[in-house]
Formats: C-alpha cells, sequence, structure tokens
C-alpha cells in the first residue's frame, strides 16, 4: 500500500474517489486535526452530498424536552387498556423523539462522507475512552456528547475535555451520579427523616474516572479515594426527564451540563491521592485539572492512544515520545494528536482496524452507498439496513448497552472467525446493493496494493462480486499488511 493510504488506513478513514492525494502525508495529517468538521451526508432523494439537516441535530435543552416527551406518550400508550385509538401514531411520535437513531445515522454519514477523516477517526478514539451508555435516558444524549464534549473540544487542552465529559449529563446518567448525595449532604439527612425515601453516595463515576478515564490502576488509589472522588461528585447531574419546574427547584437551572445540586453535595474538603480538593462546585474541576495533568494519566493515556493508532504491540519509544509531548504541552490536545500522527507515520508495524473503521473505509474507498438518507430514518428499506442494525450486526455500536471500558484496539478481539464471517457478508452486501462506483482493480491500482492482495483477488477468478469481497476483506483491507 503506498503511504498515502497506508496513513489514511491508520489514523483515518482512506480517500474518496476522486480525492486529490496529499504530496507530504504528514503535513495534511496535522493539517487535518484542524479541519472543517462539517457534518456531512447523503441525500437519497438527490443523491447528493449535503450538509446534515440542521433540524435533525437538536441542542441538550431541545434533546431533554423531547425525552420528556417520549416519556409523556410512553405513559399514554402504557395506560391504555384497548391498544387501538391513535396507537401507530403515537408510536411513530415516540420514535421521534428518540435521538439515538438520528445520532447513529449522522455519525455514519459523517464518518463516510466528511472531509475531516482524521478528526472523526479522533471523536471515536476518545468517545470510546469515555464510554456512555443506554442508562437513565443517557442514549438519548450519547451523540450530543461525541460532538459537543469532545469533537468540539479537540484542540484544546485534554483537561477541558475530561471536565466537559465528566460533567455531561450523558456520564452523569449513564454511571447513575444523577442520583448521588453525599453520606452528610442535607438531602440525604432529611431523606433517613422520611417513610421510603433512598438515597446515598453512589461510586460508579467515581471509580471509572479514577480507573478507566485518568490514572489507571497503576497508581494505586485506594476505595478510600474512590469514595472522596465520588463525594467531590455528589451533586453533579438530574434525570433528564425532570420538568424545567422540577430541575429549577434542584438546581436552579435548566442547563443540564452546569446541574449542580447543592442541597446533594458533600460538605467540606477532600483528599484524592494526596490531593486537597476543596468543596463546593469548584472541586469538580480542580480534581479533573489534578488528574489530567497526573504522571500515571499520562502513561496511561499515552500508551492506549500508541494501541489503538500506532501498533498492536507499541513500543516503549513510542509510548515516551507521546507521553513527552504532553508534558511538555501540558495536556495540549494537538501537541499530543500531532505526536500520535507522527508515531503512527513512522512505525511501520501493523494496525487491525476496529469493524466499523473497516466498514467506513470500504465504503469511501468504493464510493458505495450502504447507509439510508436521512428521509428515510423510520421508513423500511428493502436494500438497505437501519445503521443501528448496521453497527450491532457489525459487533460495534457506541449506542449500545456497552461496558464503562469501551471496545478493545487489540486485534485478537475483532480477528475471530466470526468476526472475519460477518466482514465477508458486510462486502458481499456492500458490492450487492450499494453500487460501488470504483471497480477492485481501480482501487487497487490507486492504494498500491502488494501482490500478495493482487494474487489472492485474481484467485477468486473473474466475478467482479467475489473480487470485490476478496479485496475488501483481505489482510492489506483489514490492517494486517503494511507493507
Amino acid at each position: 500500500m503506498n503511504e498515502q493510504f497506508r496513513v489514511a488506513q491508520k489514523i483515518g478513514l482512506m480517500f474518496r474517489p476522486g480525492t486529490k492525494l496529499p504530496k507530504d502525508i504528514k503535513n495534511w495529517a496535522i493539517s487535518q486535526l484542524h479541519a472543517d468538521s462539517l457534518a456531512l451526508g447523503i441525500s437519497r432523494k438527490t443523491g447528493k452530498v449535503e450538509p446534515w439537516p440542521q433540524s435533525m441535530q437538536p441542542d441538550l435543552e431541545e434533546r431533554a424536552r423531547l425525552f420528556r416527551l417520549y416519556k409523556e406518550n410512553r405513559k399514554k400508550e402504557e395506560e391504555r387498556k384497548d391498544g387501538q385509538e391513535l396507537e401507530s401514531a403515537k408510536r411513530a411520535n415516540r420514535e421521534d423523539n428518540r435521538m439515538e437513531k438520528k445520532d447513529e445515522m449522522k455519525f455514519a454519514h459523517r464518518n463516510v462522507y466528511g472531509k475531516d477523516q482524521i478528526r472523526m477517526r479522533l471523536m471515536s478514539f476518545w468517545a470510546n475512552h469515555f464510554t456512555i451508555s443506554n442508562s437513565n435516558g443517557a442514549w438519548q444524549v450519547v451523540g450530543h456528547a461525541m460532538e459537543e464534549a469532545i469533537l468540539a473540544n479537540l484542540n484544546g487542552s485534554f483537561s477541558n475535555m475530561l471536565y466537559k465529559v465528566t460533567t455531561h449529563p450523558g456520564m452523569l446518567a449513564y454511571l447513575d451520579n444523577i442520583w448521588s448525595s453525599g453520606e452528610d449532604s442535607k438531602y440525604n439527612i432529611s431523606c433517613k427523616q422520611k417513610v421510603d425515601c433512598q438515597s446515598g453516595l453512589n461510586d460508579n463515576l467515581g471509580r471509572e474516572l479514577l480507573e478507566l478515564h485518568t490514572v489507571s490502576q497503576k497508581a494505586g488509589y485506594s476505595e478510600n479515594d474512590i469514595r472522596q472522588t465520588a463525594k467531590t461528585l455528589a451533586g453533579w447531574g438530574a434525570y433528564l426527564g425532570d420538568s424545567e419546574e422540577k430541575l429549577k427547584k434542584k438546581g436552579g437551572t435548566t442547563d443540564h451540563w452546569d446541574m449542580y445540586k447543592t442541597q446533594y453535595a458533600e460538605p467540606g474538603n477532600k483528599k484524592i491521592l494526596g490531593k486537597e480538593i476543596g468543596a463546593g462546585k469548584g472541586g469538580l474541576r480542580q480534581l479533573t485539572n489534578y488528574l489530567a495533568s497526573n504522571e500515571y494519566t499520562i502513561m496511561h493515556l499515552s500508551e492506549k492512544l500508541c494501541q489503538h493508532f500506532v501498533s498492536e504491540n507499541p513500543q516503549k519509544k513510542d509510548i515516551d515520545f507521546i507521553a513527552n509531548s504532553w508534558r511538555r504541552g501540558k495536556g495540549d490536545l494537538d501537541q499530543i494528536h500531532s505526536a500520535v500522527i507522527d508515531r503512527a507515520i513512522n512505525s511501520k508495524d501493523d494496525k487491525f482496524q476496529w469493524p466499523m473503521m473497516w466498514l467506513f473505509q470500504v465504503l469511501r474507498l468504493s464510493d458505495a452507498t450502504f447507509f439510508k438518507g436521512w428521509q428515510n430514518i423510520y421508513n423500511y428499506d428493502n436494500d438497505l439496513m437501519d445503521v443501528e442494525d448496521i453497527f450491532e450486526e457489525l459487533g460495534q455500536n457506541f449506542w449500545s448497552n456497552n461496558q464503562p471500558d469501551g471496545y478493545s484496539s487489540k486485534k485478537e478481539e475483532w480477528s475471530s472467525v466470526e468476526m472475519f464471517e460477518r466482514r465477508i457478508r458486510f462486502a458481499d452486501a456492500i458490492y450487492k446493493v450499494g453500487k460501488p462506483k470504483t471497480s477492485p482493480e481501480e482501487i487497487m491500482d490507486r492504494i498500491g496494493a502488494n501482490m500478495t492482495t493482487r494474487n489472492l483477488v485474481e484467485s477468486v477468478g473473474s466475478d467482479k462480486g467475489s473480487r470485490f469481497v476478496a479485496l475488501m476483506c483481505s489482510p492489506e483491507l483489514m490492517g494486517l499488511k503494511s507493507v
């Protein structure tokens, strides 16, 4: 594979047909860090690539309103005994108020048609690192967190991204922090005096903030450190389905991204990993700043970035290169990501691609149409599956019921016979219904496919569909052959 496509495969999503290939791949890759992140998609009515409709990317306040409406309609349906009058209309209305299908489709479209392929890859890496899954209505705002907490902060500091993701209503809901109250909080003390009142400290987010998002278990934190972290987080967040009146009563605001309930907060200072953290709302920012600059965080995430973008078995020199950039830039993500790009280019090691990234790369290389247009989001299509079904079948969907540690970047997690057979089925479906506009021969010539790949394609005979499947499921196109 030639250098342009080798790099685009490791850290990007491949070049679409007609795209002029950059002569200086490193400068191009670094310039991609500030590429225009306009969300693009395809309209099935016109067949053209167009900006994603503004009506299908609502802000957080509108998402909360739609969620409340969804819950109201669902309650009405459940209360109906006959199950007849207006049932189908109500069901359609309820679906339209749920955001995950729209967000899944938008994510798929912008990865296939967007011009900011490296930013998309980085957004996916960090979205996986900061996993948010289906709990307490979090699915309604996963897409918002990916774009507004992660993508919008890719050029800032890791400290700021960490704070924005930690305080995002999706994360607070997913890990149950919206129900957490400090042991000595006003709410907890009052609750103990009432019948059938439940309250208490929840350490889910506190545990994951230390173990997964920052310092890792190598930091040797204690159960008390986790508890003190949970106390710092107590009071943050509210249920997405709460009415505006209830939100104002609890936190004095209707802004879910700034929801801090003082009556649920644990009073007093906390000590975490030897660091004194102040009381009140500002304590969390103190904590995330401290964790973001911690040496264990730097090493943990430098290794994780290497594992995902550089090599299946990252070398110490590559990890140290990224870590040193992290220290010099004091957590500046542009410098960190530039260091990742440098190591990915300089390392000739293979890097096996996630199923979803492989799918996006296949679609971009072949210019096939495999996702429904936004007008058909709720309509059945004889040829094209729903985006959600595609991701589920691939075994990788950011909107699924995922564990907090996200999807693995290790090849062995994705290279089983079953997972390989899934890629074969998808490649066959892409050829049959996606109508690729670029032939296997044209793709091989453009990417500079190696002789092993060319011989593999030749070995299956003259059938165009078989040749397409052989190419797209070749080791080289899955990231196993880089020379």
